[in-house]
């Protein structure tokens, strides 16, 4: 579980669907019709069945995501599955927040505890020119997360002179609702005419700002995920913020600990490069060990870093590789 740089390789991201019921900037591109390669789609049974091939190397987490992937009818068939293997440690879903409200009760039943739920603007407008939906519904269904004991997350993406006025307001309602808030840097993964280089705003300058603003204070030891960002405390709000900068942040790559599932059956070692192993044949052969095998060949391919910064150009975008 080890990979070639020392890192400890325990966390599996396993996309469920493309399919998506917004259509943010950075992630669905105008015209996106992947999903309609229906029979390249693995079933509830193949996804656990990966999953438990993972377990049994030793991955311990797991999440699954889209598109979005409450849209599934069988999510709750492939969440039990999930959540019923020895030695989970955490079972989570990232999320538009859509359709959160009326099934969150379902979903903590079915052992999910964690949710990631994106959220790039409180302003009902300003929110749905960037996704195309209805913030409302949203926060309707954080709440009700939060109800059934399903720890939330906010996931904010930063996009200059977009959402920069929506960063403040965002770090009140983290506080309000005791969640910790998210600020990602864009990454190359939707149509430059859609968002090129000049919609970037670094973690290194909104933090800036925001300390400007209230003074941030450092959380070396808070840890409430299993990814990358690193976290301060508003000292004005007392919000927990977190920072992932992909693209600005030197050594990001240096506690990678995932793999991820493409919804069409592909593991992919690094989200910032094109390396994948094809599964279907792997799960056709109905052999558990040729999942393993193929598991431990991407953790021992797994590269030092990503290529965002160089001459990454996405091969497809990111509603087709897991958010």
């Amino acid at each position: 579980m080890t990979d070639p740089f020392g890192r400890n390789i325990d966390y599996l991201r396993i996309s469920v669907t493309d399919r998506c019921n917004e259509r943010c900037l950075y992630c669905m591109p105008e015209g996106y019709k992947g999903w309609a390669q229906k029979a390249d789609h693995l079933t509830a049974a193949q996804l656990v069945a990966i999953a438990a091939a993972a377990a049994r190397l030793g991955f311990r987490k797991f999440r699954l995501t889209g598109g979005e992937p409450l849209l599934r009818a069988d999510f709750l068939e492939i969440a039990r599955g999930i959540g019923a293997l020895p030695g989970l440690h955490s079972l989570g879903v990232s999320t538009n927040g859509l359709k959160l409200a009326p099934l969150a009760a379902e979903l903590s039943r079915a052992g999910v505890r964690s949710a990631n739920v994106s959220l790039d603007a409180l302003d009902p407008d300003l929110y749905r020119r960037i996704t195309g939906g209805d913030v409302a519904r949203v926060l309707a269904g954080i709440r009700a997360a939060q109800a059934e004991n399903i720890f939330v997350k906010l996931n904010c993406v930063l996009l200059r002179g977009q959402n920069e006025s929506e960063y403040r307001p965002l770090l009140r309602f983290a506080a309000e609702i005791g969640a910790p808030v998210r600020f990602i840097e864009l990454m190359p993964l939707s149509r430059d005419d859609a968002l090129g280089a000049s919609s970037i705003l670094s973690v290194a300058e909104l933090r800036a700002r925001l300390h400007a603003e209230s003074p941030l204070e450092p959380l070396a030891d808070y840890r409430p995920g299993h990814g990358p960002a690193r976290y301060w405390r508003d000292t004005a709000t007392g919000a927990h913020v977190g920072f992932i900068g992909a693209i600005t942040t030197p050594d990001f790559c240096e506690s990678c600990n995932k793999l991820r599932l493409t919804a069409d059956g592909k593991l992919r070692p690094c989200l910032g490069r094109h390396g994948e192993l094809d599964l279907k044949s792997a799960l056709a052969s109905g052999d558990p060990a040729a999942l393993e095998h193929l598991l431990a060949r991407a953790i021992a391919e797994k590269p030092e870093d990503h290529t965002f910064n160089t001459d990454y150009a996405p091969a497809r975008p990111m509603t087709a590789l897991g958010g």
